[in-house]
Order: C-alpha cells, then structure tokens, then sequence
C-alpha cells in the first residue's frame, strides 16, 4: 500500500500562501482542540449525562484508540487527494460531529459523535504541515511548517482550559456548538482562500514498513505508550482533582487549567532544548520530573504555593514529553521516517487512552486522592524502560556514525 511523502522542494503555489497557512494553523487548532477539550468537559458531562467521571473519561479512551488504529492506514489511503477538497471535507465532517455532540442526550450518541471526528483527525495531522510547505515554497517551508505546529501545540497546551471555560460560559454544549462554528468557518475560509496544492507522489508502504522490524524503533514506540499512560492516568481527570481534591470552585478550574498550559510553555521550549543533546536521556530527566509532580500535587493540595509549585512541574514535564517523544521516535530511524512520526501519534494516542482507562479504574478503587500515585507509579516504569530502550540502539560504525537506524539524537 502507498503512502504519501511530502515534497517540500515544490515551489510556491500561490501568492498569498500566507492566508492559507495561517487557515491551516487555525484549523489544526481546532481539529487537536476537539480532541483534547473533552478533558475539561469531564465533570460537567458526568453531572449531565448521569454517568461516573468514570465512564465519562471512557470518551477519552474512545477517541484516541480510533486514532491510534486508523491514523497510519487512513493517512496512507488518502493523503495523495486533492489536499484542498480533504481539507474541506474534513472540516466540514468536523462541524457536523461537534454539531451532533451539542444536541446528544445519552452518552452513546456522544460517543459516536467522537469517534467520527476521531478517523479524520490524524489524516489531516499527517498532511497539514507538508501542504503548509508546499504553498510557502522551499526557501520557507520550514517557517510555514512550524506555523501549522504552533496550532496543534496551542490545542494541546491550551484547548483544554477553553473548553473548561467555555463550558462555564455557555455549557459544555455550547462548547461543541462553537467548535461546530468555527470548523464551519474554516472550512469555508478554506474554499475561498487556498490554492489547488499539486498532489504528492505515492512511495511504496511496503519498503517503509521494513522500519516495524527495528528492535530499537519497536522500543521507542513501546515506550512512547507507556510515557503516555503515565501523563493522560493523572491529566484526563485533572480538572476533577482540582475540583474535588485541591477544592477548586468549578467557575475557576479553567483558569487553572489554562495556567497549567501557560507553564507548559516553558517545557515545550525545554524540552525542544534538550532533546538536541538526547533524546531518551530528555525522556528519563522530563520522566522523572513527571512523577514528581503528579506524587506531589496531592500532599500539597491545601500548600498554596508549594501546590502551584508541583502543578507547575507537571505541567513543564508533561508538555515537554510530546516533542521529545515525537524526535526520539522519528531519530530512531534513518529511513521511512513521516511513517515513523506517525507511529508515534498512534502511539501517544494508545498511551492517551490506556490512562484514561486506568485512571477511570483507580478513582473508585482507591479514590481520586491517589490519582496522582498510580500516575507517578507509571511514569517510573517507563523511566526504567529508558535503559532497556538505549541497550538496543545500534552501535555506531565510527566516530559520529550511527548506522541501522538511529541517528545520535535518538540516544
């Protein structure tokens, strides 16, 4: 089976590319803010529907396991398209779930209206920032490139809080019907502004498939699903802890919520730093870091400063962890590496799901005061895995080589 590889050397393709990418960014904003704003939803949807924050968590699990298992095949089968008509289409799919979320009155039909937006999430993840590069042209595809990333960064740090206090302004409902807007908006703006993008050339999905027999690619990813377990078991109910544990009113927890995507700004910049030098050697300090934070946050709840203290390194370690784990994945490859970054997403979003799983399990077995122990619990054991991964890495031929698949960031 083909997947389509970017081709950034395409020259510009229109004048006012710069309208188009700044479409894109703001889409991307929007299609990772629906993912993630459901977190901050948790408690008002679990008082609405009639169901424990328990089984409202299961929404997260729900979405990320439909992106873990589409997002490689479905990004393969339909990233040579026309990219503006998926875009659109995509959009438009994305107004209508969101649509169908704000009038649903049980749980299940919310739930279909998460997966739905869930199948077209990583097919436009894994195409939006190639296309960016497209319309800027060689000499600036790295700037339009990072554009487009800054709206799927500013979704995970911060579409979270905005859902929260959209919530409080409008009800979680009208939290959809706004994303159902926008999306709408996009799409429309999409019609308008963005130029036909020259399709990419397909590549064979078979010969870049030969990276799933990589020990130390298959380990990077394996520990990729558990760094994300330990961060999603304490941060899908993070608003709920903060309200019931640390008694913070409800009309304040979006605030806390955006501070702690505020903070993570700092780790997004730290981490970036850090995994220049290595990458697992990044993913064990921010790991370690992690754990602390979560463990903490509990026994401080009532500290003032000290608690912001620990909420803030958790905050800094959590957002560090995503481009740490997304370089070390793709360095841990010398070939096939779009294929390797999108194994990542899949993984990430296994992670994501399995911590909602298992921090859904353990509030009403040993109560959402130890919420942050299990979580810490499970950072430590992927901080274990850590030298086990590094054991696999291929030795280097000489001096600065490293053949085989791993490049020296990787380690």
């Amino acid at each position: 089976m083909p997947i389509a590889q970017p081709d950034l050397a395409a020259p510009p393709v229109d004048r006012n590319a710069g309208i188009s990418i700044a479409i894109l960014a703001f889409s991307a904003f929007l299609i990772v803010t629906t993912e993630f704003l459901i977190v901050g939803l948790l408690p008002a949807l679990s008082r609405d529907l009639g169901v424990s924050i328990s089984m409202a968590g299961q929404l997260v699990t729900l979405f990320a396991f439909t992106v873990m298992l589409a997002g490689p095949l479905l990004t393969a089968l339909l990233a040579h398209l026309d990219r503006k008509r998926l875009f659109i289409g995509i959009l438009v799919l994305f107004a209508a779930s969101n649509a169908l979320a704000a009038v649903s009155g049980s749980f299940w039909v919310l739930a279909i209206a998460r997966v739905i937006p869930a199948l077209a999430l990583p097919v436009f993840w894994g195409t939006a920032s190639e296309t960016a590069g497209q319309l800027a042209g060689p000499g600036n595809a790295g700037r339009a490139v990072s554009k487009v990333y800054l709206g799927i960064s500013a979704a995970m740090l911060l579409g979270i809080p905005l859902g929260t206090l959209a919530a409080e302004a409008m009800g979680w409902r009208g939290a959809f019907w706004m994303l159902a807007s926008l999306s709408l908006l996009m799409a429309l703006a999409m019609w308008v502004w963005m130029p036909q993008v020259p399709r990419t050339a397909k590549v064979d999905f078979a010969r870049q498939a030969r990276i799933f027999t990589e020990r130390f690619f298959l380990a990077n990813v394996l520990l990729s699903v558990v760094v994300f377990t330990a961060m999603f078991t304490g941060y899908t109910y993070l608003a709920d802890l903060l309200q019931r544990v640390a008694g913070v009113p409800a009309a304040h927890t979006g605030w806390w919520l955006m501070g702690f995507g505020a903070v993570g700004l700092l780790g997004n910049w730290a981490g970036g730093r850090a995994v220049e030098r290595s990458a697992l050697m990044a993913t064990a300090g921010f790991l370690a870091l992690l754990a602390m934070g979560m463990a903490a946050l509990v026994p401080l709840a009532h500290m003032g400063v000290l608690f912001c203290l620990a909420l803030a390194v958790w905050g800094v370690a959590n957002t560090a962890l995503y481009p740490i784990s997304q370089v070390r994945v793709m360095a841990s490859v010398n070939h096939a590496q779009a294929l390797a970054g999108t194994t990542n997403v899949s993984a990430a979003n296994a992670g994501i799901g399995l911590g909602a799983v298992l921090g859904g399990l353990a509030i009403p077995g040993l109560g959402i005061e130890n919420l942050g122990y299990v979580a810490a619990a499970v950072a430590l054991l992927a901080l274990l895995l850590v030298p086990l991964v590094r054991g696999l890495a291929p030795q280097a031929d000489g001096p600065g080589r490293v053949p085989c698949g791993a490049s020296r960031a990787s380690r």
